[in-house]
């Protein structure tokens, strides 16, 4: 009773309207301002034309004569096309091992239970640690020994070497949230470890596979360093690197392409947390919260 009372008091608070504005309302808009400021400034700086972009008059904030010019440079008249399908092809195909590789890896240091399984699942984590501009040396080596540079199929391989530790840290706390008990009725009913994998694990780790999902479409989506090194023709750069590279010429930056290439590589990231932020928010619950 006293904790209900509590409770009921606590949320009375937040009843009378100054109290709830300063609590919620003010912290949130000063939140949403900040989100949302850097799309709204890609956004003008896309529509200004150059005269308004490079003049020190008027109102920097907003836009007077729109023009659709900068976004039809940039579709029409650089690469950026096939940089985007590049960029998606990476990021899914990459996506993709990286989480088959992650749950195999997950699965069976959480669940098979051998001798230093947890020695493993903490030095994968800590592979995550090492900075990709140490390991790009290395596996640039390897990649121009195997035939593989200035090619997609170069960025397909490399990208799973830093999303495979984070991806197989996050399931593992997944898997455990999982009640054992369900795999062992399997077990005595006559399943086999792969079975119970992909008929009983999986179903219910459907959060956890969403979240490491995004997380690894996410990185390979923005990833620079590996793309700058391992890629040269335009026609097979990914939007990060072909924006900078080819809208940058000497000192003179192109910011009305520059801004609208940032503004459309955004979007995806940006449509696919909207569509899946309640799995990502629980799938990060249930990997920490043991």
């Amino acid at each position: 009773m006293r904790g209900q009372a509590a409770d009921t008091a606590g949320m009375g608070y937040l009843e009378s309207l100054p109290r709830r504005a300063v609590t919620l309302w003010l912290p949130l808009s000063a939140f949403l301002f900040v989100l949302l400021f850097p799309f709204y400034w890609m956004v003008i700086t896309t529509l200004k034309p150059n005269e308004e972009l490079l003049s020190r008059e008027g109102n920097p904030f907003w836009v007077i004569n729109p023009t659709l010019a900068h976004v039809k440079k940039l579709l029409f008249d650089t690469s950026y096309p096939d940089w985007l399908w590049n960029t998606m092809l990476v990021s899914v195909v990459a996506t993709a091992l990286s989480l088959f590789c992650s749950v195999l890896a997950a699965y069976s240091i959480e669940r098979l239970r051998f001798r230093g399984a947890r020695y493993v699942g903490m030095a994968i984590f800590l592979a995550y640690l090492v900075p990709p501009s140490i390991l790009f040396i290395p596996l640039a080596t390897m990649v121009f020994q195997f035939g593989l540079f200035d090619t997609r199929l170069a960025l397909i391989l490399t990208y799973p070497t830093f999303l495979i530790p984070f991806c197989t840290w996050l399931l593992m706390g997944y898997f455990k949230s999982i009640p054992y008990e369900l795999e062992e009725c399997a077990l005595i009913d006559g399943a086999t470890r792969l079975q119970i994998l992909t008929r009983i694990v999986l179903p219910l780790a459907v959060p956890g596979l969403i979240s490491a999902g995004i997380f690894a479409f996410t990185l390979s989506w923005n990833e620079f360093i590996y793309a700058l090194t391992f890629i040269s023709s335009s026609e097979v750069k990914t939007v990060p690197v072909g924006v900078i590279t080819e809208l940058v010429e000497g000192d003179v930056y192109h910011w009305g392409s520059l801004m609208a290439g940032a503004l459309l590589g955004s979007l995806p990231v940006a449509v696919l947390y909207s569509f899946f932020v309640e799995y990502y928010v629980s799938g990060l619950t249930g990997a920490v919260k043991e």
